[in-house]
């Protein structure tokens, strides 16, 4: 058994590359040689989201603190809150986090196939993200 305890691990800012606005990203654990899984916890402030992107193994998140957004290419712009698992299969183009007024926070959970677990993509757009 191996517990890692809270704020042992080093958090950071997310890359621009990948995020637009203000993104904390806290790692909670990471794929082993045994196992793939990785998972971390995400703040966006209001506003902030991620890029465009896919994963090779799908993704999994939980809403853990305040209100956001989540969208699949094609798809409508759905609300999200705490308690609310969102699952993003395999290869599906979307984006996730904070409404406007509101930060969120959720854990993702990704597994690594080949050694990556993202396929980043282009940014959403302001209009993207008003639904306009």
């Amino acid at each position: 058994m191996e517990i890692k305890r809270s704020g042992s691990q080093a958090s950071g800012k997310g890359q621009a590359e990948y995020f637009t606005g203000n993104v904390q990203i806290e790692p909670l654990f990471q794929p082993t040689d045994t196992t793939r899984a990785a998972g971390n916890s995400v703040t966006f402030a209001p506003g902030a989201r991620s890029a465009w992107h896919t994963h090779p193994l799908g993704q999994t998140l939980i809403v853990t603190a305040g209100h956001g957004r989540v969208q699949s290419w094609g798809g409508l712009i759905e609300e999200i809150r705490p308690g609310d698992m969102i699952w993003c299969p395999s290869g599906e183009k979307h984006w996730h986090g904070a409404t406007a007024t509101s930060a969120m926070t959720h854990i993702s959970i990704v597994e690594q196939l080949d050694g990556k677990s993202a396929d980043w993509m282009e940014h959403v757009s302001d209009e993207q993200y008003r639904g306009e």
